[in-house]
């Protein structure tokens, strides 16, 4: 048995991000499971409710009775009159829908449907996006309401990944857009396996070169783990440049999970100090980058709603490009013939 304390930090790390990636995706699976579960028990209530002609003129008190006997047999579970009466809506409403459409609200919570069916009505489209953003995101009510008030299904292919129009000046806001991208990719890194923030920060400093022509011209590294020291406290940036055209400080934060909102209020703070600490007479306002594996971008929009710094965030993908990989593959094949060329000429000798 190995000894714990014979595990190097990174590689226990490494172990617990991975324990706890599988127990979020099971309760995932469960979540799904036992939504799925009550959603066919409330179909089939209200197809019951529904076959039987009850109506709210005559039938209020069937299922006023009905709602009684269930909560005696079924302490737990939502079974009052109001909830029996929407089961009912809710099998009415999507009984004649295109199964797609039935499916996608089937695996949701009860109360997210509720919401869909109050806000959208007859909106099957509006409905389907919404309830398949819920099953991919993992949404809840709160995020779900924020979504509908932003109208996303109307504009989901015109989702920002930055506030760069809300915080800087027009010609700026356009340059800055076409500068920085929605997603870099770091195949270059060579990463096979489960790293830390602080390794993928190394390893980028190490090929800086590699990366600054990923992020693309007029970019000049200044530094990692740049210091900022303001009123006693010390901050560090993680990555730090220059870019020549925007003329001005660019502040990058790395992350190797998912984009929180956390992140942007953190970035913000950052680029406060950079504003007031290193930021020249001259020079335009700093702008930051967060840069992390996965994003949301309903999320990204939310948490940079009310920032009044300019932000992006983008997200990478450690792959390695398909011309790297070919001349990976090309090399591996060309050091395997000549192994084996080596190891028939010894055969041959032998003999």
């Amino acid at each position: 048995m190995t000894d714990i304390t014979q595990i190097q930090e990174p590689e226990y790390d490494a172990i617990l991000r991975q324990a706890v990636a599988v127990i979020d995706r099971t309760r995932a699976m469960v979540a799904t499971a036992v939504c799925s579960a009550i959603g066919m028990t409330h179909w089939e209530i209200g197809k019951l409710l529904h076959d039987r002609k009850v109506e709210s003129k005559h039938g209020s008190g069937v299922v006023n009775r009905l709602s009684y006997d269930l909560k005696q047999r079924y302490p737990q579970m939502g079974v009052s009159p109001r909830n029996l009466w929407d089961m009912k809506k809710f099998y009415e409403r999507f009984c004649n829908s295109d199964s797609k459409l039935r499916q996608a609200v089937a695996v949701i919570p009860w109360g997210h449907i509720l919401t869909l069916m109050r806000k959208f009505g007859e909106d099957d489209k509006a409905i389907l996006y919404y309830a398949l953003e819920i099953t991919s995101k993992g949404w809840n009510r709160e995020l779900l309401s924020s979504a509908i008030s932003l109208k996303m299904h109307m504009r989901k292919d015109e989702l920002s990944d930055n506030n760069f129009e809300q915080t800087l000046p027009a010609t700026q806001a356009m340059f800055a857009n076409e500068v920085f991208r929605s997603g870099y990719n770091l195949g270059f890194l060579g990463v096979k396996d489960p790293i830390l923030e602080t390794e993928l920060e190394v390893r980028l400093v190490e090929k800086v070169k590699q990366f600054l022509l990923e992020l693309g011209k007029g970019f000049t590294y200044i530094g990692n783990q740049y210091v900022l020291e303001y009123n006693g406290k010390r901050s560090k940036v993680d990555m730090l440049f220059f870019h020549r055209g925007l003329h001005c400080l660019v502040a990058i934060d790395l992350k190797i999970g998912e984009f929180k909102p956390e992140y942007a209020g953190k970035m913000n703070y950052y680029l406060s100090l950079l504003d007031r600490l290193e930021r020249r007479e001259d020079e335009n306002r700093s702008i930051g980058i967060i840069l992390c594996a996965e994003k949301d971008r309903v999320e990204v929009e939310l948490a940079l709603e009310d920032m009044g710094k300019p932000i992006g965030v983008a997200d990478y993908q450690l792959i390695v490009p398909q011309e790297e990989l070919k001349k990976i593959v090309a090399d591996e094949m060309e050091a395997f013939g000549d192994e084996l060329s080596r190891n028939q000429k010894s055969v041959d000798e032998i003999s």
